[in-house]
């Protein structure tokens, strides 16, 4: 049985008492104090996980006219992704301590290279620890995988697609981010407030319940019909910051049964990194 959108606590521990082509993914990260989330893995993490950093492996470094978050070359990922001994048969396993916000950008990067075998676990590590699942401390020990990239249909969307597809109306672009972020009134992280005119607002907080798990699959369903509004999924575009927490609408749309979004990777601060390019507010 391969696990492609959620796995919960008692999945996983029947998988690490018995499957060998397992590998799991500490995703913790905080971006405010980039390291603290490796500082976490190493005090206690899952039993056999290894750590993969937001800013050093699940992202390419910065520059001009990009997000905060851009994309790496998908064979650099790939060639990354084998160091993290995955290999193109291997169920992964990702958690965080955020809502499943930075595991959910490993899930879109794995499926965005052909790897259907991946799933997040539901609730991350808090559910881990207060279900009284075992902690290891250090660094894991891992083998390196051969894993090879196969890259399916255009599942990423370039800032000029973007802004062609907005012009045509043929898409609804969903802005993952906070409310207060979308009306421009906070804006803690980029430089520019507001949001994409066009864009609708669905908070990644709204996939959740109170305890940080995800939704019932029916109720996930229902809210993205809600908001969907007979848009066909494969016409939706998830943004947000920087193209991370974007990723989270992306799984919770799989795990509702509506595949087929796509990612404005650049997200909020690649847009207005060019001062031309228009911004709304309220």
């Amino acid at each position: 049985m391969q696990f492609k959108t959620l796995i919960d606590v008692d999945s996983l521990r029947a998988l690490l008492g018995g499957r060998s082509n397992l590998r799991i993914i500490d995703c913790r990260f905080d971006l405010m104090h980039p390291e603290a989330g490796r500082r976490a893995y190493l005090e206690a993490h899952i039993p056999g996980a290894l750590y993969a950093d937001l800013n050093r492996d699940l992202s390419a470094p910065a520059g001009p006219g990009t997000g905060r978050h851009p994309l790496p070359q998908a064979e650099v990922f790939a060639a990354r992704v084998s160091e993290l001994g995955i290999g193109n048969h291997t169920q992964v396993v990702a958690y965080d301590d955020a809502n499943s916000s930075f595991a959910a950008r490993l899930w879109w990067m794995l499926r965005w290279l052909g790897h259907d075998a991946v799933a997040v676990l539901d609730g991350g590590f808090k559910a881990w620890t207060a279900a009284g699942g075992a902690r290891e401390a250090g660094e894991a020990a891992g083998a390196t995988e051969h894993f090879t990239a196969r890259i399916g249909a255009e599942s990423v969307v370039s800032t000029a697609e973007l802004e062609r597809a907005l012009r045509d109306g043929t898409a609804l672009l969903v802005d993952a981010r906070a409310a207060e972020r979308f009306a421009g009134t906070v804006e803690p992280i980029d430089p520019v407030a507001g949001h994409i005119p066009g864009a609708v607002n669905h908070p990644f907080s709204v996939n959740l319940a109170a305890d940080g798990r995800f939704l019932p699959t029916l109720e996930l369903e229902r809210r993205w019909r809600e908001r969907l509004a007979g848009v066909p999924p494969d016409k939706l575009i998830a943004m947000c910051g920087s193209g991370v927490t974007a990723c989270h609408h992306l799984l919770s749309l799989e795990a509702a049964g509506l595949p087929g979004g796509r990612l404005y990777a650049g997200s909020w601060s690649e847009w207005i990194s060019d001062p031309r390019r228009p911004v709304a507010r309220g």
